[in-house]
């Protein structure tokens, strides 16, 4: 994958790690620039795009993922599937399908669950499964219920009751009428149950433009509304979540996370969440603006769901999250459509839990899930490495997690270029600059061809003198984890497959990269 672009003025930072790393090559600016639109690189398929320890679509097209749910001692994860993409496009609507695992690492395909066109209500959105434990629904003791939109000829969203008997492996349509009709609204979708034991009823969480509308039921076939939480300035609210969670002190906080679009105000485009109170049918932030579970470009439409041991015990302390590597500003521009016959990359497994804050607040951290653990292929301990400028590794390699404690006295920036061409000119650099984070792209093939969506940025206190970087990195895909994983990155992105390079950079300074480790999985 190769091109030729205008290249506007070079920020200082660029010219910085330019010359500290040597780059034979054309350098590209840092910031903003446009990317080679993969559909126009078709032909230049050099090498497999597959990632190999992520989650990817066996074929065709992928979107939202929806909550796991564990049942008989697994995961049933279930995402949206087009099976007609190449020859329908996305038009050509969406079903469940299904796939199981135990690690949440290795998954096993099990087919499409819940159909589409079986009904005139069409294809099959987002919603969410839930075990119906109690038979609250009717359909027995154990029953899979799904609640997801559909949306009849693409103009009115409302809800609809799928059920399954067979341990949530298939779904019959509950009739062809709505359980939750459209009260006369464009913005209707994505329904996100949770049971209310202490009140004894079921809990909706509904995407309704700026708001997320909150509904009661006993049965999940009837429901009533009964207030709603709204926040304009980030766009359509989309996927909301809720759910409990511990911290590590003992206290208890109820979150709501939603799916928005702050890219207009400079914030992510990814899942905001408020940790706040709940009760029941009020959800009360403990601040009015959110915090952010990923500063990324792609983690969009994610879901949290429960924690459980081998045994099915549950962790109060502690949830897992997937998110779709995707997002909407450019779902179809990917070479994997053209090369291996799929469009659909998730988000490795996260381990999410609450922290508090030195100023007392509490935020939602995340790691990678230890499930990686058990798919170590191959390690590479390189130790201590001291960095004055730049230091380009004897390591290459397409798929790998490198992790590294980076300490200094004074620098401006410190950093890796990942996944760097033969020649420097190529590459995607990764780390601190200043009081930010960051991940930028705009040096290697991009899924955005505008250009605005190149470099993402979280804080960072300069004074800290010390980072913690866990990276993962995989086909087409950086996952950045600083420190304790209250920020994270989820970048996109489309390098040659013969571009396998990795350097180590500083800038007005020297660092020291400790306990650096690669790990390589095999999935």
């Amino acid at each position: 994958m190769r091109g030729v672009f205008g290249m506007p003025g070079m920020s200082r930072r660029s010219l910085l790690i330019a010359s500290a790393v040597g780059a034979a090559g054309a350098v590209l600016p840092a910031g903003p620039r446009p990317a080679v639109a993969a559909s126009a690189t078709a032909a230049a398929c050099t090498g497999g795009y597959r990632a190999e320890y992520h989650f990817t679509v066996p074929d065709q097209w992928m979107n939202d993922p929806q909550r796991p749910v564990w049942i008989d001692g697994e995961y049933h994860y279930y995402y949206l599937y087009n099976p007609d993409y190449s020859t329908g496009g996305t038009t050509a609507g969406t079903t469940w399908r299904l796939a199981t695992s135990t690690d949440l690492v290795s998954f096993t395909d099990r087919g499409i669950a819940v159909p589409k066109d079986t009904t005139p209500n069409g294809d099959v959105w987002s919603g969410s499964a839930v075990v119906d434990t109690d038979n609250t629904a009717g359909f027995g003791a154990g029953a899979v219920i799904v609640l997801a939109t559909m949306a009849p000829g693409d103009v009115t969203q409302a809800q609809y009751l799928y059920y399954s008997t067979d341990g949530g492996r298939t779904f019959t349509n509950h009739g062809t009428a709505p359980v939750l009709p459209n009260p006369g609204v464009r913005d209707f979708r994505d329904p996100k149950v949770i049971r209310d034991e202490e009140r004894g009823r079921w809990v909706m969480a509904l995407a309704e433009n700026d708001k997320v509308g909150f509904y009661h039921s006993a049965d999940l076939k009837s429901w009533t509304y009964v207030g709603g939480f709204i926040k304009g300035g980030i766009g359509v609210l989309e996927c909301p979540d809720l759910f409990r969670i511990r911290a590590a002190d003992g206290t208890w906080k109820w979150v709501l996370g939603v799916s928005a679009n702050g890219k207009g105000s400079g914030l992510p485009s990814t899942y905001a969440y408020w940790t706040g109170s709940f009760d029941g049918t009020t959800f009360t932030p403990d601040r009015s603006d959110p915090q952010w579970l990923d500063h990324g470009w792609d983690w969009y439409a994610a879901v949290t769901f429960e924690k459980r041991d081998a045994g099915g015990t549950l962790d109060p302390a502690a949830r897992y999250a997937i998110g779709w590597m995707n997002h909407w500003d450019y779902a179809n521009t990917t070479p994997t459509i053209e090369c291996d016959g799929f469009n659909g990359t998730d988000s490795i497994v996260r381990e999410v839990t609450l922290k508090r804050a030195t100023d007392g607040t509490y935020y939602l951290a995340s790691q990678p899930v230890a499930g990686l653990d058990g798919h170590v292929s191959r390690t590479v301990d390189l130790g201590d490495l001291e960095v004055n400028g730049s230091l380009l590794l004897d390591y290459t390699g397409t798929a790998y997690e490198l992790t590294t404690e980076i300490s200094w006295d004074r620098l401006t920036g410190v950093g890796l270029q990942l996944r760097r061409s033969s020649d420097g000119g190529r590459h995607i650099d990764a780390g601190i600059y200043g009081d930010y984070a960051f991940v930028n792209r705009g040096y290697t093939v991009s899924p955005d061809s505008t250009g605005r969506w190149q470099e993402s940025r979280s804080p960072f206190a300069p004074s800290a003198g010390t980072v913690r970087l866990r990276i993962l990195i995989d086909r087409t895909s950086i996952e950045m984890f600083v420190d304790d994983g209250r920020y994270v990155h989820s970048t996109e992105v489309f390098p040659d497959p013969a571009d396998t390079g990795l350097a180590l950079f500083t800038i007005d300074g020297t660092a020291v990269f400790r306990n650096t480790v690669i790990r390589e999985f095999a999935v």
